[in-house]
């Protein structure tokens, strides 16, 4: 922030700044279960769904989530446009604060970043038609030439010819097409960030190459920042300037994509990375099993989270101390491990 109290805008600083960001939900309980907690004096029981995640997305960068399901990724993501609205923690948007914004600032953010669903059947409205759909948006945000920017988002889409389109419905789509309605939508407003949410899962092996083509192109031709959220790590490879492995709602690696694809660090990461098939069977991987189930997220381990899967478990300090997500002194790239098998300065204990 400037001394004026403007937000800060300049190329110097990311796009995205997320600070110890929290999603805490509570669990809901019968009238019963209500009472009795009440009558003894307990405290609500909490899901901890993301816990002190922090990161940064420069202008025209593309970020990976990674991780199991249930991990975190996607209420990470709804928190990042505000769909959630975060337990803790900060969020700033060119440089703007936005867990302490006014309803004036938040519209300029919500036309500035988008989000694209799993599911486009699901995030389409079936009583709208596609045109309608785009130009809600527009029409929210009081912005002008409404046909044009339909048309324009719409062949963006490779969705031709666009007014084809306008009166269709979802059911009458394809899931191909659906998504690159949705595509469309998110494009309509011109935004600077994105958040794509596992964008071809549902879709035939055959149309996914169709649309991460589109969703390439996407954010080289209007510089967009994007974080993409999938399970599917060579979908992220694929995609991705950086990485970030989450567990149980917190960051337990990040760098560069390719760099923790081909040297994992984390034992997290690591079983993530030698579970994906190889094409080639004459290809060696070591397979790192992971012993037990994943942690409860109401009651959260002591400690480091993953120390009850863990293969390389190195003591009770496993079990005590929670590690910090931390640069690695010996390593060349600017990798972030949150793990015990490091000490201070880098060097593997």
């Amino acid at each position: 922030m400037s001394d004026t109290g403007a937000p800060d805008v300049s190329d110097e600083n990311p796009l995205l700044r997320v600070e110890g960001l929290q999603k805490h939900f509570q669990i809901n309980e019968g009238l019963i279960s209500s009472l009795l907690r009440a009558t003894m004096g307990k405290e609500a029981d909490y899901v901890h769904a993301v816990d002190g995640v922090s990161f940064e997305l420069e202008r025209g960068e593309t970020l990976g989530l990674a991780g199991e399901s249930g991990c975190g990724k996607t209420t990470t993501g709804m928190s990042l446009v505000k769909l959630h609205e975060p337990t803790d923690g900060r969020i700033e948007f060119r440089g703007m604060d936005l867990t302490e914004s006014d309803d004036e600032e938040l519209d300029e953010f919500r036309q500035n970043a988008q989000m694209i669903f799993q599911d486009p059947f699901e995030s389409l409205n079936p009583r709208m038609t596609v045109y309608d759909t785009l130009a809600e948006p527009l029409r929210i945000h009081d912005i002008e030439n409404e046909t044009a920017r339909i048309r324009r988002a719409l062949e963006f889409a490779e969705l031709q010819p666009p007014d084809h389109y306008f009166d269709q419905y979802p059911h009458e789509l394809s899931g191909g097409q659906r998504q690159r309605v949705a595509i469309a939508r998110a494009l309509v407003l011109d935004p600077d960030f994105i958040v794509a949410d596992e964008p071809v899962s549902m879709l035939d092996v055959s149309l996914r190459a169709g649309v991460l083509s589109l969703m390439e192109r996407m954010t080289e031709e209007f510089n967009l920042s994007v974080v993409y959220i999938s399970h599917d790590l060579s979908l992220l490879r694929h995609m991705c300037d950086r990485l970030a492995i989450m567990y149980m709602g917190e960051i337990v690696e990040k760098g560069a994509t390719e760099d923790i694809i081909e040297n994992p660090q984390h034992p997290y990461t690591r079983s993530l990375i030698n579970a994906v098939p190889v094409p080639d069977p004459d290809v060696g991987r070591e397979r790192v099993e992971l012993a037990g189930e994943v942690g409860d997220a109401i009651d959260v381990p002591s400690g480091c989270r993953f120390h009850g899967r863990c293969s390389e478990y190195i003591g009770d300090i496993c079990e005590t101390d929670s590690p910090s997500l931390e640069q690695k002194a010996e390593f060349d790239d600017d990798r972030e491990v949150s793990c015990h098998l490091y000490d201070s300065c880098g060097k593997q204990s």
